[in-house]
């Protein structure tokens, strides 16, 4: 679809269940239209080095994927895949009865933003006893979850991680030169620990820590009702989403450190580890600390490039004070291994 067939969409009332407020989120890959009751997502007709929407086989492709995957974990707000006709007046209508398929969209359950995660932290109005329950959903979600074969990739790991080096000018222009030398030693801090610790890398996928997961698992893709709603896993790459359960519960591990409460997440860490052990040596505990830098490096990334891209002057500055404030924690995260190495160093002698 385009920018113009969608504002049709908009504009025309031409929904199967038609409702007088109509409201588009946009995001870098998809535009989401929100009814009263449903949220429709419909994917942009792009082609990055990591996704490929480009022709409408594959969009419908990526849309059942998304469907499938996503109902694992929130079966009752991903409900199906419906398609956006051309209609006999030449306008396109989403989920209509008859007429040139032009597109697809994924059908979903709108749920109360008031209760998304992240909204909840800045009011600090999330609980332990929440996060006991999220503990206790992705801990038999990971048990439960196909175990990939796929070797441990530390080349794919260390190429993703220095991905960053290209932002460099950007950080420069933004941050100053010092930050710079932080990213730097952060990509070569990664390259040394991967080599470091390959083996124990290696030994965790062979024992099946390795899972077909969520691949996104941070504050915003959660919903804290009477049960938690995970939601918008990735779907358009085996790769992201196929991690060690470390990977992903460091990303909201991260994440809530991010927002100051690293109180929940020492809580949400140890509920998951009583139900499903997940760490079990030194070793185990210095890797899920790599992770969370990895994740750190992951927003900071996004949050620039989101901030150079935007359009919208309030939206860039909001991005790029993210991007600050995940620039500080991976220089915390660094720090930290820093400490780790000296204390080891001493110890030693």
């Amino acid at each position: 679809m385009t920018e113009v067939q969608i504002k049709q969409l908009l504009t025309s009332g031409a929904f199967a269940d038609y409702s007088e407020s109509l409201e588009l989120v946009e995001t870098h890959i998809s535009w989401v239209i929100l009814t009263a009751e449903f949220a429709y997502k419909i994917k942009k007709p792009l082609d990055f080095s990591f996704l490929d929407f480009s022709t409408l086989e594959k969009r419908y492709h990526y849309c059942l994927r998304e469907l499938k995957l996503n109902q694992r974990l929130a079966p009752s707000i991903y409900l199906a895949v419906v398609p956006i006709r051309v209609n006999a007046g030449g306008i396109p209508e989403l989920d209509g009865p008859e007429g040139q398929v032009i597109d697809y969209a994924v059908k979903m359950k709108r749920l109360d933003r008031r209760y998304q995660m992240d909204v909840l932290l800045t009011k600090e109005q999330v609980t332990k006893s929440q996060m006991q329950q999220l503990a206790d959903q992705l801990a038999h979600f990971h048990a439960h979850a196909d175990r990939v074969d796929t070797p441990f990739d530390m080349d794919q790991m260390q190429s993703d991680f220095a991905d960053i080096r290209q932002l460099n000018p950007l950080i420069a222009a933004s941050f100053g030169q010092k930050a710079v030398e932080v990213i730097n030693e952060a990509i070569n801090f990664s390259a040394h620990f991967l080599q470091q610790h390959m083996s124990r890398f290696q030994e965790r996928q062979q024992k099946g820590f390795i899972v077909d997961g969520h691949g996104d698992l941070h504050t915003e893709n959660i919903f804290l009702l009477d049960e938690p709603v995970i939601f918008d896993c990735i779907e358009f790459s085996d790769e992201l989403r196929q991690v060690d359960v470390l990977n992903e519960l460091a990303f909201l591990c991260m994440d809530l450190e991010a927002n100051n409460r690293i109180d929940l997440a020492n809580y949400f860490l140890m509920a998951y580890l009583k139900r499903y052990p997940a760490i079990f040596d030194e070793v185990d505990q210095l890797i899920f600390q790599y992770y969370k830098l990895y994740r750190t490096n992951v927003r900071l990334k996004v949050n620039l490039y989101k901030g150079m891209q935007s359009a919208n002057s309030k939206q860039s500055q909001e991005h790029m004070d993210l991007a600050i404030q995940y620039f500080m924690l991976l220089k915390k995260y660094l720090s930290s291994f820093t400490k780790i190495n000296q204390r080891s160093s001493s110890a030693s002698f």
